[in-house]
Parts: structure tokens; C-alpha cells; sequence
């Protein structure tokens, strides 16, 4: 408790005094933070702050990431959750590698074209903006079985700081306040929302104190009662109600019946290093694995970072990464995934084939791949103590605030993750995502995600962990750290800081950030072929990562977002 009372002591000041009117400076890079006993990047200052002091009362890396993800289940309520969730990648000391599925379920009742009209056609808004748009959560039950099993603290530690941040609240930030005045008028059909997000009806101002006490008093009962005090019990009795009422298919059993998956990782290599990352039914750490080896024949260094020739490479083969997606990606308890297929040098060889370095392909004319005769809102937060465990944490609501509902008594805001499904072949999602039958509706079936919560090592010793929130950008974006780290040796902060670009095969598009490209680059790549060329409506990505040389942590918390990294 002192130590809680000392961060909400000196950390809120410091907000009140100068993070109100702190502006993250897009595209400057920012100094590491640099530790050796641990280490905590996050969109969330206080959750980072929270995660840290974990470690320093005993805890691991693992117990430190529960906390962290608790804690931004109340500090940033956009896509840090209860409601939701999520996929872990973790290193333990020994070298082995594990990875948790905590992704939400369609509910029992739910069917493959429960969004279509009588005609077979999208009911516009049902799939992401109603009570039937949500899977049953995972959050809690991945959260408390990690500790369970990796854990040296008591839940009771461990959920603690995330509730008295609840119970005593904290002053909202410049951006938090914000954002939640953009989301009102999304919310003003739901009063719980209202309720969580307005200040008696006003939206809430820079500085003013936000108290959840709803939220606070839900998780009290899971740090008392376990499991059992969100999936069963009150907290359970008043989603059920919610949902029941409004038309929504979420029940207890649903609820009861969730099981968090471990699953075996995706592990590759690349130029040397050991690169895991998540398996199906995230596609992050296979469309990773894929894109890393269509480029390592290839010399990127000697091309240069940012020329028209590399960024060329590197969207041909974003292209017919994004291509195998939508084919042949699902929940592999329900489809079969051709994994060694997808993640094997050779294919990636004779996938890349046709690759032409003078001419940009067409999006229509690449279709999945076969062997020869044969997710807007979400945040990634990277972790890691002084013994080695590294933990790779992203966690969703799928939009930002997911379905904009909060179920009334709980402070619980409910994700909107049915529409990462494939609604309706080769229709698009709210990121454009194609998909087919692979990914179709189905009861208790897991729903395709882009998180890629990545970790690389090399030679038995910890290098990077690294990921992303932003739908398909997330894998993109991964990628670009990754080779900024090991292609073109820069240090972390630019690695994460500079411009990103992205394509995913459709729409036949480059979408840059601000300064991706250089006049001359842009030029030339329009002259290989690339004729649609967008600005990103958003920041892509925001890629809270951990750097590891000489035995010293390097953290960076990337400037597109508020947070920070913290280590000692």
C-alpha cells in the first residue's frame, strides 16, 4: 500500500502538472529508458508505473503484466479491458516459450450469418455497434490463469494497485478527455456509458478526478473470488441481464464455459535470430514469419532504409502475405491451417516467385498461395524482469471502446469482436479485411485477429519484444521494427518513431504516415506501378517495445500515444 500511495502521490502530480498539455511530438524519437532489474512500456503511464512497482514488491515479469493489464483496464478504457481479449507471448528464463489465446468466443446461439438480411445482405451497424456485436470475454480468465501458473505474487497483490486506481480515481489527461468527448455521441443511446463517461451528463474536462467506482467494485470480486467473480456470481447475473435485454445472445453458460488456450508458438528464424510470435488464430506471428522470409535473400541494408526499392519489396511481399490471410487463416479448433505451409522457407521462395522488381503487382491478380502439386483499437504493452522473462502482451476491444457499451452496474465496457468474423464471404470488416469460409461464424469459435505480440532472440539471449494495436496495421508494423532493429541497426527509439507505411492486398493501397516517404520515393514508386497512394487516416500503430543489449533493458514508449516506459 505505500508504494501505491507513493505513485499516486508523486506519479498524479506529475500528470496534473505537466501531462495535461503533453502532446506526444509525432515522428520525434525519444531517449530509452534503460533499466536492468525491470522493465514496463505501455499506453498508460500509470499502468506502466503500476507494472514496475509489482516487480520491485517480489513479483515476476508475468505478475508485473497482469498488474500492467488490470491496470489499463482503468486507465485506458479505449482498448485496456475486462470485457475483452487477448494473446501473450512469454519467454521464461530456461529459454522456453510459451503463448496463451485468452481471444473471445462467439456465444452458443450465435450462426454464420446472424448479421445478414432475409437477402444475404449486411445489416449495417449490427456486427460492431450493437449487444449482439460482442464474444463472450477472455481478459479475466487468461489474466488469472497466467498468474496461476507464472506468478510469485497473490492475485490479491496483483489486481490491487488496478483498484484502488478504480476506487480513488485519477486526473484525466488532455487526450483521455478528448477522447472521451469524441466518443459520446456513440455512446448517448447506452446510460451506463453516459454514466462512465460524463461528468453528471457533461463531458469531462482536463484535470477533472475520474472515480469508476462500478468498475472498482467488479474487480474487487474477481481479486476476492477468482474466476468465478466475473464469469459467475453478480458480475455475471448483471451482463446477462444487460444482454437479454437488448437483444443480445451472451449467457451463462457462455460465460461459464470459456476456456483460455495455451498454444504452441510460431517460431522462425531471420538472418540468425529466433523470431516467436503467436499462432492462428491470431495471423500476426504467421504473416510475420512469412514476410521475414520473402526478404531475407534480399540485402535491405544496401538498399537503404526508406527508398522507393526496398519499400517496394516490402509491400510485394505485405501483398501476398495479406493474400494467404484471407484464404487460409482461422480458429485451428475449427479449420485446418496449413502452418508449416505458410511458415516454410521454400514457400515463401516460391510464393515470392513471381516478384518483380521493376513493376508493382496487382492486388486482384494475386490470389492465396498453395504449394506446387499440393483486427481499429487495441494495445500492445511489452514487459521483462532482471532474471530474463519476457513477456509480448496485446490485448483488445476490437474498436476503440469496442461496441461502446458498458454493462450497467459493472463498468464493464464490452468489446465488439464478432465483426473480426467474416460476416459474409469476401465481405470487408470495419479494417477492410477480407476473408472466407475459414474465418465464418460459428458457435464458441475464436474470431481471426492481427495481434502479434512478438519476441526475438538470438543465440539463447533476449533481444527485442515488440507488437502493436491498429487491425492489420499491427502486423505491418511489427515488421517494420523488426527489420529498423535488426536490418538497419537503429536504436530502438527509431525504430519505433519514424514514419510507417502499410498495405494489406485489399484494397489495392499504400496508406503512409506523415513523412514515410520521400518526394522521390514517392515518385518512383509510382512509376513501378503503385497508383493508389493514401495518407493513414490514423497513426499507424504504437509500438511499445523493449530492446535488450549488454545485459541493459532499453524501453521505448512510441510517441504516436500517451504512456511511457518505465524501468529500474
Amino acid at each position: 500500500m505505500r508504494v501505491l500511495l507513493v505513485m499516486l502521490g508523486g506519479l498524479l502530480l506529475a500528470l496534473v502538472l505537466g501531462g495535461l498539455l503533453a502532446v506526444p511530438l509525432f515522428g520525434a524519437s525519444p531517449e530509452a529508458v534503460y533499466g536492468k532489474n525491470g522493465m514496463v512500456a505501455s499506453r498508460s503511464t500509470l499502468a506502466s508505473q503500476v507494472g514496475v512497482d509489482i516487480m520491485k514488491q517480489g513479483g515476476n515479469a508475468v505478475d508485473a503484466a497482469v498488474a500492467t493489464a488490470f491496470a489499463l483496464a482503468v486507465t485506458y478504457p479505449s482498448a485496456g479491458n475486462i470485457g475483452g481479449g487477448g494473446f501473450v507471448v512469454i519467454r521464461l528464463p530456461s529459454g522456453e516459450v510459451v503463448t496463451q489465446d485468452h481471444r473471445e468466443t462467439a456465444p452458443a446461439a450465435a450462426h454464420r450469418d446472424m448479421y445478414l438480411d432475409d437477402d444475404g445482405n449486411e445489416i449495417p451497424g449490427l456486427s460492431r455497434a450493437s449487444h449482439l456485436a460482442s464474444g463472450v470475454p477472455g481478459s479475466v480468465d487468461g489474466l488469472l490463469l497466467l498468474l496461476e501458473r507464472y506468478g510469485e505474487l497473490s492475485r490479491q497483490e496483483v489486481i490491487a494497485p488496478a483498484i484502488q486506481l478504480a476506487k480513488e480515481g485519477f486526473p484525466l489527461s488532455w487526450s483521455m478527455a478528448r477522447a472521451f468527448k469524441r466518443q459520446l455521441p456513440s455512446m448517448a443511446a447506452y446510460p451506463a456509458s453516459m454514466a462512465k463517461f460524463t461528468k453528471d451528463g457533461e463531458p469531462y474536462e482536463p484535470g477533472d478526478l475520474w472515480v469508476q467506482k462500478d468498475l472498482a467494485r467488479t474487480l474487487e470480486r474477481i481479486s476476492k473470488q477468482g474466476r468465478k467473480g466475473f464469469y459467475e456470481g453478480k458480475t455475471a447475473d448483471l451482463l446477462v441481464a444487460e444482454m437479454a435485454k437488448h437483444g443480445g445472445i451472451i449467457t451463462h453458460e457462455d460465460l461459464q464455459g470459456y476456456k483460455t488456450v495455451w498454444r504452441k508458438p510460431v517460431r522462425g528464424s531471420y538472418r540468425g535470430y529466433d523470431i516467436y510470435g503467436m499462432g492462428p488464430p491470431s495471423s500476426g506471428g504467421v504473416l510475420l514469419q512469412q514476410m521475414l522470409n520473402m526478404l531475407e535473400p534480399y540485402d535491405l541494408k544496401s538498399m537503404g532504409y526508406g527508398s522507393s526499392q526496398l519499400v517496394h519489396l516490402m509491400i510485394e511481399a505485405e501483398r501476398r502475405a495479406f493474400a494467404d490471410r484471407a484464404e487460409h487463416l482461422g480458429d485451428p479448433d475449427f479449420v485446418d491451417v496449413p502452418m508449416a505451409m505458410l511458415t516454410d522457407k521454400r514457400y515463401a521462395r516460391q510464393r515470392f516467385a513471381d516478384f518483380d522488381p521493376a513493376k508493382a503487382s496487382i492486388s486482384a491478380d494475386i490470389g492465396a498461395g498453395h504449394w506446387p502439386a499440393e483486427s481499429y483499437e487495441t494495445t500492445h504493452f511489452s514487459a521483462m524482469d532482471g532474471n530474463g522473462t519476457m513477456v509480448a502482451f496485446t490485448t483488445t476491444l476490437n474498436s476503440s471502446y469496442g461496441s461502446k457499451i458498458v454493462i450497467p452496474g459493472t463498468g464493464i465496457l464490452m468489446n465488439n469482436e464478432m465483426d473480426d468474423f467474416s460476416i459474409k464471404p469476401n465481405t470487408e470488416n470495419q479494417f477492410q479485411l477480407i476473408g472466407t469460409t475459414a474465418n465464418a461464424i460459428a458457435p464458441h469459435k475464436r474470431m481471426l485477429s492481427s495481434m502479434s505480440p512478438t519476441i526475438v532472440v538470438k543465440d539463447g539471449k533476449p533481444v527485442l519484444i515488440t507488437g502493436s494495436p491498429g487491425g492489420p496495421t499491427i502486423i505491418t508494423t511489427s515488421l517494420q521494427v523488426i527489420l529498423n532493429v535488426l536490418d538497419h541497426g537503429m536504436a530502438l527509439g527509431d525504430a519505433v518513431s519514424l514514419p510507417r507505411f502499410h498495405h494489406q492486398w485489399k484494397p489495392d493501397a499504400i496508406f503512409m504516415e506523415p513523412y514515410a516517404f520521400s518526394p522521390d520515393t514517392l515518385a518512383n514508386l509510382r512509376r513501378l506501378g503503385h497508383k493508389e497512394i493514401r495518407p493513414a487516416r490514423f497513426p499507424l500503430g504504437d509500438a511499445n517495445s523493449i530492446y535488450v543489449a549488454e545485459g541493459l533493458m532499453h524501453g521505448v514508449k512510441d510517441p504516436r500515444g500517451d504512456g511511457v516506459a518505465v524501468g529500474y
